[in-house]
């Protein structure tokens, strides 16, 4: 029995891509690395995850996998642009069927008007194409926040698993 929501998430998708020979590879901000954590706590979760790319900081996002910095400066760090570009950068930089990036603000600080806590951007790239969500999930707390992009990252990538004309 899964452990939390996420859990049996994580197991739907490396079932769904271990079918299909698929790989997946991630690109996270505000979650650090919980996303693939989430994939890698289900055995056999090795012969789909590439690996994950931590881009915390805008130069990681620019350096590691190639987000271009005037998106950055245009849009900032939190928007869909930029979840886009990471994603697509993830997957090209990893050479996998799929990435999933997620950057948002997960609180207690760094939240504005127009960008506030709990905005978080989620975005599943493929090569045929990039698909972004905008989740508004509220100020939680950092944990919630943290767990509740974890959970919809998950989800959007099993979406696009299960439905693959939504790309």
């Amino acid at each position: 029995m899964a452990k939390n929501p996420s859990t049996a998430l994580a197991q739907q998708l490396v079932k769904l891509l271990t079918e299909s020979k698929q790989t997946v590879v991630t690109a996270e901000s505000c979650t650090g690395g919980l996303v693939a954590g989430a994939i890698t706590e289900v055995p056999g979760a090795s012969t789909v995850l590439y690996g994950g790319f931590i881009t915390y900081a805008n130069t990681a996002k620019t350096r590691m996998i190639r987000v271009p910095a005037r998106l950055i400066r245009d849009f900032g760090a939190v928007s869909n642009q930029v979840a886009r570009a990471m994603a697509d950068g993830a997957r090209n930089t990893a050479g996998t069927d799929f990435s999933i990036a997620v950057t948002g603000v997960a609180g207690p600080d760094g939240g504005t008007d127009k960008k506030p806590v709990g905005l978080v951007y989620i975005a599943v790239s493929s090569e045929s194409a990039t698909l972004v969500t905008e989740n508004r999930f509220g100020d939680l707390g950092r944990d919630q926040i943290r767990d509740a992009s974890v959970t919809a990252a998950l989800k959007l990538m099993l979406q696009v698993l299960d439905q693959p004309y939504v790309l």
